[in-house]
């Protein structure tokens, strides 16, 4: 099925000035940014199609998923976004403030440009920082997202398309939420790529508010991260291949030559996950939510465990490291990530029973009908 990779086979000799930005364009300069920056040299007259050629050859194993290499391979030879300058990449993750953080600005050659900001990467410390979403805002990622994003604005007078994927489109959002009313005014539009919204808070804020026309979210009909916490602005349900979870993949998401393929709603299924997220986020305190994710990383950290592949191998040594060093918790800190666990199992018995059909009951030989739970 034709996904952004085979939308450069067809199109990628139709340069931007002859056919203008369009969804999938953004999808691909979105996802661009998760290329392996921090591997190469970058050197001052950068183009999309430089950066390109110098990662296509690497291992698979070098790019965050699969689909990055063939990206970067379609990307070498697209007259589309091969001559784009590409500048002012930016790279930070800490480990001490729990901060993953990564962006470029793509210029576009027609008074204006794309800031890109990097979703998770593979990094323990990255997917840290997503779960602290359940407990926080303002985040380390977002909080620089903002300051990266006024340096652009304050550097370059075009006018700036504001994108990413995964936590990237979160990340891309804030900025734009919080950046002052003199750059959203120089921001053409807000495309969030299946990630998380915002708590009530910031959804209220007349910072939000005020730009909410200039945002769209793209979501997979069995959608999860992007359907996490609120959404006030326009969505966008994308046919994907894939099912459950694994529809995060934006490779699987299905194009038409220069629109996505959409559907008209999401799944049950996804449906189904947000209510028993939402419902176990009510069932459970923000205090409770950090002390069970904060000992869990720190036991992933003890374990020397750095990067999901190393959680992924699947190695008996690693996994041995990580039970014994579990053995070694604070009982009360156990006692506590067992109710936290056991509110979600609670959350979802409570969803599931729901969904539950029709159900005939028999009463004095008389049938009665009735919905829900019996």
């Amino acid at each position: 099925m034709p996904n952004i990779n085979n939308y450069l086979e067809w199109r990628g000799d139709l340069k931007l000035e002859n056919d203008p930005l369009n969804e999938v364009d953004n999808m691909i300069l979105s996802r661009f940014s998760y290329m392996p920056f921090n591997k190469i040299e970058i050197s001052e007259d950068e183009t999309m199609g430089s950066i390109a050629e110098k990662i296509k050859d690497f291992p698979v194993e070098e790019f965050n998923i699969a689909g990055d290499k063939p990206l970067a391979n379609h990307i070498v030879n697209s007259a589309r976004f091969k001559d784009l300058k590409v500048t002012d990449y930016e790279e930070n993750t800490d480990l001490s403030v729990e901060k993953q953080f990564a962006a470029i600005t793509i210029h576009l050659g027609n008074g204006e440009i794309y800031v890109s900001f990097c979703g998770t990467d593979n990094s323990i410390v990255g997917w840290k920082e997503d779960f602290n979403l359940s407990f926080s805002q303002h985040l380390p990622s977002q909080i620089e997202g903002v300051e990266y994003l006024k340096r652009i604005a304050n550097r370059y007078s075009e006018k700036i398309h504001v994108g990413g994927h995964s936590k990237g489109g979160n990340v891309a959002a804030y900025a734009a939420i919080f950046a002052g009313q003199e750059v959203q005014n120089q921001i053409i539009d807000i495309t969030n790529h299946d990630g998380p919204g915002f708590d009530g808070d910031i959804i209220q804020k007349e910072e939000y508010k005020k730009i909410l026309d200039k945002f769209v979210t793209y979501i997979p009909q069995s959608s999860v991260i992007g359907r996490l916490l609120e959404h006030k602005e326009k969505n966008i349900v994308v046919k994907s291949t894939e099912r459950g979870i694994m529809q995060h993949d934006i490779y699987s998401w299905q194009i038409n030559a220069k629109y996505a393929i959409t559907e008209l709603q999401v799944t049950k299924e996804s449906d189904l996950v947000r209510n028993i997220i939402k419902t176990w986020l009510e069932d459970t305190t923000p205090e409770q939510r950090k002390n069970v994710i904060d000992i869990i990383y720190n036991i992933l950290v003890s374990a020397d465990a750095t990067t999901m592949r190393d959680l992924s191998s699947a190695k008996v040594k690693s996994l041995g490291r990580i039970l014994k060093l579990y053995n070694k918790v604070d009982e009360n800190d156990k006692k506590l990530i067992l109710k936290v666990f056991a509110s979600l199992g609670t959350a979802t018995k409570q969803n599931l029973k729901t969904r539950e059909p029709k159900k005939e009951i028999i009463l004095n030989k008389k049938k009665i009908w009735t919905k829900g739970n019996i």
